[in-house]
């Protein structure tokens, strides 16, 4: 099963606290995650003050500056990463260095059955 770790942190906080995790040990758990097979992808993001929200009401689309989330931390990257169930999910999200000084969400990914034949939305996107 595919598992979306996403690690949310006090963006001021993430590197100025004595727990907070250097580069090198981000790189060493994401090194070692990948090894192991069960990484699939992962990014760190830029700050949250690069971020766009993107709304649509109405048939109206309106686009504002910053994620405009009611939370004190936010989302500062992701892992997807393959395990047996949530509970190996859980365990290979405890080791994210971030974990420390924010949190991680742990959510199975839903597959989408998407036909790409021709003709199809997915085809009309590419």
């Amino acid at each position: 099963m595919k598992f979306l770790c996403l690690v949310y942190c006090d963006e001021e906080k993430l590197h100025s606290l004595p727990e907070s995790p250097e580069d090198s040990e981000c790189m060493r758990y994401t090194e070692g995650v990948a090894e192991s097979g069960h990484m699939l992808a992962g990014e760190a993001l830029e700050p949250v003050r690069t971020a766009t929200t993107v709304r649509v009401r109405g048939g109206t689309v309106s686009v504002t500056d910053g994620p405009f989330a009611e939370t004190k931390e936010q989302l500062a990257g992701f892992y997807l990463l393959e395990a047996a169930d949530q509970q190996e999910a859980s365990r290979l999200a405890a080791d994210i260095p971030a974990a420390r000084v924010g949190c991680v969400e742990v959510r199975p990914v839903r597959e989408l059955q998407v036909s790409a034949g021709e003709g199809s939305d997915v085809e009309a996107l590419k």
